[in-house]
This record gives C-alpha cells, sequence and structure tokens, in this order.
C-alpha cells in the first residue's frame, strides 16, 4: 500500500465529510493505494458516525474510537500500529492542513530518501499572542536542545516512512517532539517542506496554556531519556560522585582542622552542615542511579488503552 493517513480527532463531525472528499480526490488524481485511518479520541459530538457513514461510502476510510479522551500521542500511537503503507501521513482533521501537500511530501520520502519529513505552516492563521508566540519560543528551545534544524515541530502535517513509525513510542504530550524521537531512535534524516496554512473553517482550536506547559515538562523528560534512559547511572553517578566529593573535602578540612587547633569546634559551623547535606546527596544520587538500572524504561501499560470500536482494521 503506497499511503495510510492517520488522522486523529476530536468533535470535528462538521469537517470529516469535506476532509475525506479532498483526500480521495488527491489519492484518485495521483493513483495511489491509501486507507485512512480515523482515530476519535472521546469526541463528544457524532464524530464516530459521520466515520462511519464514510467507511459505508469509501472502504479505504477506517476508524479507531477511543473509550475517552487520552490524548493527541495516544491517538497517534494506535493508529502507527494498525497502518500498513510504505507512506504515512499525519494531519489535522480541522481542514487547516491541505491533502494538496501529500504527493510532494510522499515523494520526498520515497525518492529523496529521508526518515521523515515535517511540514512548516510559514504563514499562520492562529492567534498571535495564544499559539503564535508559544509555538516560536517553544521552536527555538526545541531546536537548540535537539539540534534539529526544523522551524514548526508541532506541524501536524508529516511524512514518515513505515519503519520510522514502527520503530517509535508515542505518549504524554510527545506528539510535539516527534522528530525528536525519531532522532533518538535512529532515524536522523528529517527534512522540511514550506506548506500551506488555511483558516479554520469549522469549531475552535483545542490549543490552551495547560498544554503549552505539559509540553516544555515533556522537552525536558524527552532529552533526559533519550540520552541516560540507557545509562542512568552516568547522570545520576555523576552529580552523585560530585556532591559526595565535595562532602568529603570539606570533612577531611573539619577534621584537620579539630585535630590542629584543640579548640576548634565542629558542630557550629556552617561547614559540617555543608558536608553532611553534600554526602547524603551523593549517596541518594548513587542509589537513584543503581534503582535506575535496574528499572526498565518501557513500563507495562504505559500505552495501554481502552478501546469501545474498530472499523475496518
Amino acid at each position: 500500500m503506497d499511503l495510510s493517513i492517520v488522522i486523529p480527532l476530536i468533535d470535528e463531525a462538521e469537517s470529516l465529510p469535506e476532509l475525506t472528499a479532498w483526500i480521495e480526490k488527491v489519492m484518485n488524481d495521483n493513483h495511489y493505494s491509501y486507507e485512512i485511518i480515523f482515530v476519535d479520541d472521546g469526541s463528544s459530538d457524532n464524530s464516530w458516525e459521520v466515520i462511519e457513514q464514510q467507511r459505508s461510502k469509501n472502504s479505504n476510510v477506517k476508524g479507531i474510537k477511543f473509550q475517552r479522551n487520552y490524548g493527541k500521542s495516544a491517538g497517534l500511537n494506535e493508529a502507527f500500529r494498525a497502518a500498513t503503507g510504505d507512506v504515512l501521513i499525519t494531519m489535522d482533521a480541522d481542514l487547516q492542513d491541505s491533502p494538496d501537500e501529500i504527493p510532494e511530501m510522499r515523494r520526498m520520502i520515497v525518492e529523496d530518501g529521508f526518515d521523515m519529513v515535517s511540514g512548516w505552516k510559514k504563514k499562520r492563521y492562529d492567534n498571535t499572542f495564544t499559539k503564535n508566540i508559544p509555538s516560536k519560543f517553544f521552536n527555538a528551545v526545541t531546536r537548540r536542545v535537539s539540534g534539529i534544524k526544523l522551524h514548526d515541530f508541532n506541524c501536524g502535517l508529516k511524512a514518515y516512512k513505515n519503519r520510522t513509525v514502527k520503530g517509535i513510542e508515542v505518549y504524554g504530550e510527545m506528539h510535539r517532539y516527534i522528530p525528536v524521537l525519531a532522532k533518538w531512535s535512529g532515524f536522523k534524516k528529517i527534512g522540511e517542506k514550506v506548506v500551506e496554512h488555511r483558516p479554520r473553517k469549522y469549531g475552535k482550536s483545542k490549543f490552551g496554556w495547560r498544554r503549552f506547559v505539559n509540553g516544555f515538562l515533556d522537552l525536558l523528560s524527552i532529552t533526559f531519556v533519550g540520552k541516560f534512559s540507557k545509562r542512568p547511572m552516568h547522570f545520576f553517578g555523576l552529580w552523585g560522585t560530585l556532591f559526595f566529593l565535595v562532602g568529603l573535602g570539606i570533612s577531611v578540612y573539619l577534621v584537620v582542622s579539630k585535630f590542629m587547633d584543640s579548640h576548634f569546634t565542629l558542630t557550629n559551623r556552617p561547614g559540617f552542615y555543608m558536608a553532611l547535606t553534600s554526602l547524603i546527596l551523593g549517596m541518594q544520587l548513587f542509589l537513584a542511579g543503581f534503582i535506575g538500572e535496574l528499572i526498565s524504561r518501557n513500563a507495562p501499560g504505559r500505552n495501554s488503552y481502552i478501546i469501545e470500536k474498530k472499523t475496518g482494521l
């Protein structure tokens, strides 16, 4: 199969028929074999009924319905497991991503050999203060931390080789940082394409300040896990050693001073408590490193979801 088009959504019933028809036209014009996988992330409207209607009209339409809202990352992770296309496309369901971009993004994967291609919405129609400015800040920080030269990490329109998505695990709010996940998994040929960003036609944006905060915390998490997940002692052991040596050095100084001056007191000096604190912190960090070495980074059930229904899968 040429393409799997993955579309996570919540409360987008109005836009689904138009989006499906648009994708179908692009696929037919380019003679692609394809599947469209909608993931209903606990919608409160009739989005699932619309998906089933589209399925009855087009057997290439498939769907996953969550029992409740698990988040975009959960939807992508489940769809990645189910997808069978040689190239996967992810896009939003709100008609702000244009399916007309798909052929060129697929070409970049198939002919240019990219592991993934991320869209860049150079001209945006979102609110400047509530979305555009926070997005630019996050993109700048993520570029700095990850070393990946992309302008728009959070763009929903992306293309992947099948083996790329099968080799990563998306959870929490990590969908914002799929390029970083891909890089840490060894898929380093990551490209970018300027794509059209269309004004929202139906509904309202789901973006909020809570996602802003969660995204920042997830960036710190993914950076730490990517570097130290296999050898946590390299992190905790280093800092544990430094704290322990500092505490040991201060302790030696205090003991030597006590032997040289009988009037020298230990317990009423700040250095005594600094040494004690440093020694305790050093030992605790060492213990944390040992425990981290013993615990598997893939906790069971981290991506276990209650799926109410499936269609076509």
